[in-house]
This record gives structure tokens, C-alpha cells and sequence, in this order.
């Protein structure tokens, strides 16, 4: 088992406030996000971009331990993880993650590709994490 963290801090309100997000890592310490970073579209993060780049690695790290015991190694691969989020009722849930995954893995045919690819969308810590719907186009190139 293990564990780690992430942190935030928030001075202000809603629309005018700042926050800063950090790692345990230290891949981010204090990386400003706030309202117009999340809805409007200026510089900083967001939870969801967040989300996005966990999930994004979560299901790639998954995808190449499923091709190892097909025994298969990805040459390359690159996944995008697009969270969609939405206004719900009175608050905001995140409706959708769609998956977008490119990979180069010689040997590799495409119907064990994309049972590889379905089995790590299904079973990655992450893809379990979130009570959404998560859809994946997988694309295997030569």
C-alpha cells in the first residue's frame, strides 16, 4: 500500500480569489488556480486538468503492465485524458472522460490491442476512482 498527497490553498472568494496547488513531489509547488483558470479559460490549473493527467498516466502505467502479460512493450504511447464538466442542479460534476490513446507496439495486432486497451480503461486505480462515464479511442500505429 501506499499513500501520498496533494495540497491547495485559497485566500478570497469564489471569482476573485486565488489558490495554489502543490505535490508531495514537488512537480508542483504552489501552481496558481482559481475560478478564471477553471471556467474562463486564463493561465493556471483546474481540478479537472488534474484529473486529466492522472487518469491519463494511471490507464498508460495500466495498459503496459496488460501488454507485458500478453508479452508485448510499447515502443511509445500518448494518452489524453479530456474531463468534461458540468453544471448540475445547484453544483458541478464531472460528466465524461474520453480517453484518446496512440501507440506504437511492434508485434502487436489490433484486436489484442484494444482488449489490452479495454482491460486497462476498466481496471486502472483511477478509472475506478471516478463514478463517471469513460469512453477510449485506442489507435495503434505502425
Amino acid at each position: 500500500m501506499t499513500t501520498t498527497s496533494g495540497s491547495a490553498k485559497w485566500q478570497g472568494g469564489i471569482k476573485d480569489g486565488k489558490g495554489a496547488i502543490s505535490t508531495k513531489s514537488g512537480a508542483l509547488s504552489d501552481y496558481p488556480y482559481g475560478f478564471a483558470s477553471r471556467f474562463e479559460g486564463k493561465p493556471g490549473s483546474n481540478p479537472e486538468e488534474l484529473i486529466g493527467a492522472a487518469h491519463a498516466a494511471c490507464f498508460t502505467m495500466a495498459l503496459s503492465l496488460i501488454l507485458g502479460e500478453a508479452k508485448l512493450t510499447a515502443e511509445q504511447m500518448e494518452t489524453k485524458a479530456d474531463v468534461t464538466l458540468e453544471k448540475q442542479g445547484d453544483g458541478f460534476a464531472i460528466t465524461a472522460v474520453h480517453l484518446t490513446l496512440t501507440a506504437k507496439i511492434p508485434g502487436a495486432d489490433d484486436a489484442t490491442f484494444q482488449d489490452c486497451a479495454a482491460k486497462a480503461k476498466a481496471g486502472c486505480p483511477v478509472s475506478k476512482l471516478l463514478n463517471t462515464n469513460i469512453t477510449l479511442d485506442a489507435k495503434l500505429v505502425s
